[in-house]
């Protein structure tokens, strides 16, 4: 019974003071707003306003809608400003799924630049994916996911944002630390700890140690990265992460970063996001933002 437009005039006529003044503000000829009007009228029974020595008065009843229009047309449009927004790609909220333990530092570096560029934009992070993230990003669960090992799949995008060197890390007093690089062979007596992943899914037995036919003599998980280099300063084991991330904590810890193999180990970062979603401004913002940084 009640539609929008009858809300609109209202305003208008109250905003504007004349019912000549509300058709010109809405686009709309006279005779239109008050067939409008009078058809409501007409259907609840009662008038809406009464003119008065050429002045326009709302009735009770025309009190009681402008005081709904007021209440609700600002509320319809900014709704509509939003969806706007949100089709464009200037809002929403941006899930990002982590499948990588020490990139969790590096995301920190982006999202906060990020989050000054895009105030409509809100940013999750979701680490329940470690390691799991590709069927997240398929059931719409993430819209973005943080791995330095993309599975590249139809429906699915994947950009490098960041290149780095994986490590081994030890503690400055370490029979290795003086090593120029190493070899696989240097392990097979080390305890090597690493986060809570099955070996197939870590650099290091992957493209190190496994293909030299080497183990090391004892595999030990932990979870955080500051109690695992807690740890490797200790001299319990060496550990195999990132070089820009050892650097970091060179500055608290008596920490060496070493070469695995003659030429290292290089590694990547990328970004992955369904294909459909490729080109909202606000994922391009964020993967421009992880590219520059």
């Amino acid at each position: 019974m009640i539609e929008r437009q009858h809300l609109s005039i209202l305003r208008a006529i109250h905003t504007s003071g004349s019912l000549t003044a509300a058709a010109d503000q809405l686009c709309l000829s006279q005779s239109a707003v008050s067939h409008s009007i009078k058809k409501l009228e007409q259907k609840i029974g009662t008038p809406l306003w009464q003119v008065e020595s050429r002045q326009l008065r709302f009735t009770p009843a025309g009190t009681h809608l402008l005081g709904l229009a007021q209440r609700l047309l600002p509320q319809l449009e900014h709704s509509e400003a939003v969806l706007q927004q949100i089709a464009q790609g200037e809002r929403g909220e941006l899930r990002i799924g982590m499948e990588c333990h020490p990139c969790y530092q590096w995301l920190l570096r982006v999202v906060s630049p990020y989050l000054a560029a895009w105030p409509s934009v809100d940013v999750d992070v979701k680490q329940k994916f470690k390691f799991g993230g590709i069927g997240a990003l398929f059931n719409h669960e993430i819209d973005m996911l943080v791995t330095p090992d993309p599975l590249f799949k139809k429906g699915l995008d994947f950009t490098p944002v960041f290149d780095y060197e994986q490590v081994l890390v030890v503690a400055n007093q370490h029979s290795l630390a003086s090593a120029e690089f190493l070899s696989p062979a240097d392990l097979s007596a080390e305890t090597l700890i690493t986060y809570p992943v099955e070996a197939s899914r870590l650099d290091i037995y992957t493209q190190f140690l496994s293909p030299a036919g080497v183990s090391p003599a004892k595999h030990q998980s932990i979870e955080t990265t500051d109690i695992m280099l807690q740890m490797v300063a200790a001299g319990r084991g060496v550990a195999s992460l990132p070089r820009w991330l050892v650097e970091e904590y060179q500055q608290q810890l008596d920490l060496k970063p070493l070469r695995l193999g003659a030429t290292g180990l290089m590694k990547s970062i990328y970004l992955g996001v369904r294909s459909g979603d490729v080109g909202l401004a606000y994922i391009e913002g964020f993967l421009k933002l992880a590219k520059a940084l």
